[in-house]
């Protein structure tokens, strides 16, 4: 007998719109708080502590710890893009 607590192990499936409500709790505050976790090293650190190298165009993002590369921000473009690397996490402040 299955146990009433325990939930169904099939996953409904719908369309990203039923996001809205986490994306907007989990980028809606300050973004440089967010804490960015290295997929490479596991660090945890707010992405103001990450080392940026950049220029016109874009903005790659980097651990400070192992200096993987977590994410690339491409501003030059319209809208802007996000090309995620090493970013193991993104988690709100």
């Amino acid at each position: 007998m299955m146990d009433p607590h325990r939930r169904a192990a099939h996953a409904d499936h719908v369309d990203g719109n039923v996001l809205a409500g986490a994306l907007e709790r989990l980028f809606g505050g300050e973004p440089t708080g967010m804490i960015a976790v290295c997929g490479a090293c596991g660090t945890a650190a707010r992405i103001a502590e990450a080392w940026v190298e950049i220029d016109d165009t874009a903005a790659i993002v980097r651990c400070r710890s192992c200096t993987k590369t977590l994410a690339t921000l491409m501003f030059a473009d319209d809208p802007p893009r996000l090309v995620v690397s090493a970013l193991g996490e993104l988690r709100g402040s």
